[in-house]
């Protein structure tokens, strides 16, 4: 079963959302939240598997309230769904670490699909908001944003590290890492952490902006097998 939380300060789609999730095979409503601040007590309380989180709420917007929620319980996915699609709110909810980013217009279907793939561990964007994402983390990636790594860190990295590298490069989930590497996610979880730590980044994010700006991943690889 299927845990969800649902974050939103319309009262009409908490309520709506609630019904017809509820309905749905193998998903429980966990609790409503009509603030950021509801939201994150909520999740401290229930630990659902999957927020839908609105991104205008008062108190506390979806945006700062999914990076407390991933700061302090990463195992819980989160999917905004929202009337905007802003760029801003787009790459920082993702930066924060949303699994998913939906408009309000999507279907019922189309939702139910997307709880059951974050919760996979894979990741679920609208369409439209993909193709943004893409242009901008190209744009950060090629010109705005570049990720400095000193090359003693870079030395350091056996060559299942740089197989890890090679696959978040690629845009894999943990789960998807796994399955590739015949490893469990724990034991992706922990090479990644130790990469972050040799390359001394912050996260998955820059890491993934530092090897495509580096644009050898696939070299380095060759190179350590």
């Amino acid at each position: 079963m299927i845990k969800v939380l649902i974050a939103d300060d319309q009262e009409l789609i908490r309520q709506s959302l609630q019904i017809v999730l509820g309905s749905r095979e193998n998903i429980s409503i966990s609790g409503a939240a009509a603030n950021g601040i509801e939201a994150f007590n909520l999740v401290a309380k229930y630990m659902p598997d999957v927020v839908l989180m609105d991104i205008r709420m008062p108190k506390m917007d979806g945006v700062q309230c999914t990076k407390k929620i991933k700061e302090l319980y990463p195992e819980v996915k989160i999917i905004i769904l929202t009337t905007f699609d802003d760029d801003e709110y787009v790459y920082s909810a993702l930066k924060y670490g949303a699994s998913g980013y939906l408009l309000k217009g999507v279907s019922m279907d189309e939702l139910v699909e997307a709880i059951y793939t974050v919760y996979s561990g894979k990741a679920m964007i609208n369409p439209d908001i993909a193709t943004k994402v893409l242009k901008l983390f190209s744009k950060m990636a090629k010109l705005d944003f570049t990720i400095e790594v000193f090359n003693k860190g870079i030395e350091q990295l056996t060559k299942t590290e740089w197989r890890i590298i090679e696959q978040v490069e690629l845009g894999y989930s943990n789960k998807e890492i796994a399955d590739i590497l015949s490893f469990s996610e724990g034991t992706v979880r922990n090479y990644l952490s130790t990469i972050l730590s040799k390359l001394n980044l912050r996260d998955r994010t820059q890491l993934a902006i530092w090897a495509i700006q580096r644009g050898v991943t696939r070299m380095d690889l060759k190179e350590q097998l």
